[in-house]
């Protein structure tokens, strides 16, 4: 095999590996992004900027951790935005995208009323404890994937996921029993 054959194999495997990494994570990504910058439109923004980042990486660097590498990209993006928009509109304005744009759509309404008192406790949750139960139970990502994302420590994330279940299923057992 010539150079520039194996220059243009291992671009075209480079190709595989990022269409396969935009298929996998994609969707969970602006979904992750959109609850952070309230906004479904910056939240894809922030995604294309993650992939186009993963472009310019070397995939052996990344082996084993390409999910922790987007999410930990992508939720610097999401917040440099915030931050930046925070900085722009008054704190009403942002919940009030926040709520607008953030909501799962169903099909049944019991199922979204449900939907609906879960998202009105976890507003009541602490900024951290909303970001690592979202990463845990939206994303499937583990404890230390987690800490990885957020820069904190694995039995810090435990304990702000395990005392926001508590929470959670304190309010909700008030409400339904």
């Amino acid at each position: 095999m010539t150079d520039r054959q194996y220059r243009q194999t291992d671009h075209h495997d480079h190709g595989r590996w990022i269409h396969s990494a935009v298929r996998e994570y994609e969707c969970a990504l602006v979904r992750y992004a959109t609850q952070i910058t309230g906004d479904v439109e910056r939240g894809r923004d922030v995604v294309q900027d993650t992939f186009l980042k993963l472009c310019k990486q070397d995939q052996k660097q990344l082996d084993g951790r390409l999910a922790q590498w987007l999410y930990t990209v992508c939720r610097n993006r999401a917040l440099d935005i915030r931050r930046k928009e925070d900085r722009m509109k008054t704190m009403s304005q942002t919940q009030q995208s926040a709520q607008t744009d953030a909501g799962p759509v169903t099909s049944q309404i019991e199922q979204q009323e449900a939907v609906d008192q879960v998202t009105q406790y976890m507003d009541g949750l602490s900024e951290n404890q909303r970001e690592v139960v979202r990463l845990k139970f939206q994303n499937g990502l583990s404890y230390k994937e987690i800490a990885a994302i957020t820069k904190l420590s694995v039995s810090n994330v435990g304990y702000l996921i395990h005392t926001a279940i508590k929470t959670l299923r304190k309010e909700l057992q008030v409400d339904c029993g």
